[in-house]
């Protein structure tokens, strides 16, 4: 079956690692507080308060140890959905404000648009909130990116090294899964996809080995036709 969909992830394959790890936690980490402070009482900050506090086993916490926890959930990169909203909420004001550029790679900026024109449907799936992919690909440092892409996913539908996420994903997208190209820098998503059914593609930027996919360092060299 030819490829009909691409499905990719960002850290690590759109999009450099460091622009995750060394500017958009550390700017979370430094805002979240006040952010939290100032507007807990919103519906959409409480709901996401409200479900830390189940996840942390701490019901009760006030909004100091939330703070607390959600801080230590980041420095442990722990992928936490109500951190990765909350996260997103913070961060989308930073982009607003102009503090923050999406960072995707110039071979991955200029494949996205090359597949969009050649017709086929472009998806994103990761372990950020679905506010945080639009937000690195809408506010990117190549202008807005997000008239390419179809749909979103998070782990909302599944965590990334479970195969029952791709298959999710496959029906949510309306296709069968082996007219799906999945694309990752972590071999533990691509064996989940495969299992699933997907296609899949490797992106090996650091020179590391992806065992048992091809991989390749740069998206000039993924053609989903040969596929």
């Amino acid at each position: 079956m030819p490829i009909k969909a691409i499905l990719t992830d960002i850290e690590g394959t759109t999009s450099a690692v460091s622009f995750v790890f060394d500017v958009l936690f550390p700017y979370a980490q430094k805002h979240l507080p006040d952010f939290l402070r100032n507007r807990a009482t919103e519906p959409a900050v409480a709901t996401q308060l409200e479900a830390a506090r189940r996840e942390s086993g701490e019901p009760d916490a006030d909004i100091e140890r939330v703070v607390e926890i959600l801080l230590g959930w980041i420095a442990a990169d722990r992928k936490a959905t109500s951190l990765k909203a909350l996260q997103g909420m913070v961060w989308a004001e930073g982009y607003r404000a102009g503090q923050l550029k999406g960072h995707v790679y110039p071979d991955a900026v200029a494949a996205l648009r090359r597949w969009h024109e050649q017709g086929y449907a472009l998806y994103v799936y990761s372990s950020g909130s679905v506010q945080a992919q639009r937000l690195i690909f809408g506010c990117a440092e190549a202008g807005d990116l997000t008239p390419l892409f179809s749909g979103y996913f998070d782990t909302s539908i599944g965590h990334k090294r479970e195969v029952e996420s791709y298959a999710q994903i496959a029906v949510s997208i309306g296709l069968p899964a082996g007219e799906v190209l999945f694309l990752s820098d972590v071999v533990e998503e691509l064996d989940a996809a495969r299992k699933a059914g997907m296609h899949t593609c490797g992106l090996v930027r650091e020179g590391a080995s992806l065992t048992g996919h091809q991989a390749v360092a740069s998206f000039d060299a993924i053609d989903p036709a040969g596929y």
